[in-house]
């Protein structure tokens, strides 16, 4: 696998992970993993619960560091540059980091914040620039009517809302989203979805990571898949060539049916 830029004038990849391992005490939660994520792609990260997908993505953001193999953003190594600084090139939300924030904190100060990767406006200066932009990514979201109102009046699809505006705050070369419709109800889901969809149709948008454990949340953009299952990678590439009832009934341990809808999206149920 490539894990530095190739000839003179291109740009390196946006995320690079290899032979990544993790262990915690006797336990491995990473084993052998390999990704590439270049420009354009959009990769779903499916697996059962328990099979590494938040640590893989916590080490992708740069918030873990692995006990082996290496990460690299953009080809700048983790370990060998400031992390503080190339934490700011990734889009990151996951539900650890929704809990984080103050919930008296106005949605748009929870998407200025992303700028110094912070969970408070009180420690930095921002510019009009910096407002501009926090209202440009609330507005790509549906959600600018929201920029005046505390985190807790709004539901839990509009804070998601909120919280993906906050990923493109800085116009990162990667999004990682860990389980964003985890806690949405059916119309909170289906609106994430649809901004999700929207987002990834832009050539323009950074490539992203979304992870899930239910294929029914799976945007219809998705382009690349990783099956995950105890830590180790079962299969990955293009999500119509890897994910088929046999690959997906091989990553959860049970017969399943998949069918792909008229939409592009997927269902998945257990076989009878």
């Amino acid at each position: 696998m490539n894990c530095h830029p190739g000839s003179v004038g291109e740009l390196p990849d946006p995320l690079v992970l290899d032979r990544v391992r993790m262990r915690r005490a006797s336990t491995v939660i990473l084993d052998d993993i390999s990704l590439t994520v270049r420009a354009g792609e959009r990769w779903l990260l499916l697996g059962p619960n328990g099979s590494g997908k938040s640590s893989l993505l916590r080490v992708a953001a740069l918030y873990e560091h692995p006990t082996s193999g290496t990460v690299e953003v953009l080809g700048e190594r983790l370990g060998r540059t400031d992390v503080r600084e190339l934490r700011r090139r990734i889009g990151y939300s996951s539900a650890a980091l929704a809990e984080q924030l103050r919930p008296a904190l106005r949605a748009v100060d929870a998407v200025r914040t992303a700028r110094y990767a912070a969970l408070e406006p009180w420690w930095h200066r921002y510019t009009a620039a910096d407002d501009r932009r926090a209202l440009e990514c609330l507005d790509r979201m549906g959600v600018a009517h929201f920029a005046d109102r505390e985190l807790a009046t709004l539901s839990s699809g509009e804070r998601q809302r909120v919280l993906l505006a906050r990923t493109l705050m800085n116009e990162p070369a990667v999004v990682l989203l860990d389980e964003p419709s985890a806690r949405l109800d059916l119309a909170g889901r289906e609106q994430l979805i649809a901004a999700l969809d929207e987002l990834a149709a832009d050539p323009e948008s950074p490539p992203l990571v979304f992870v899930t454990h239910h294929v029914d949340d799976v945007p219809a953009t998705m382009t690349n898949v990783v099956l995950l299952r105890a830590g180790r990678i079962q299969a990955q590439g293009p999500i119509r060539d890897v994910l088929d009832a046999t690959a997906l009934s091989a990553c959860f341990g049970l017969e399943l049916c998949l069918e792909r809808r008229p939409d592009g999206r997927l269902s998945a149920w257990a076989r009878r």
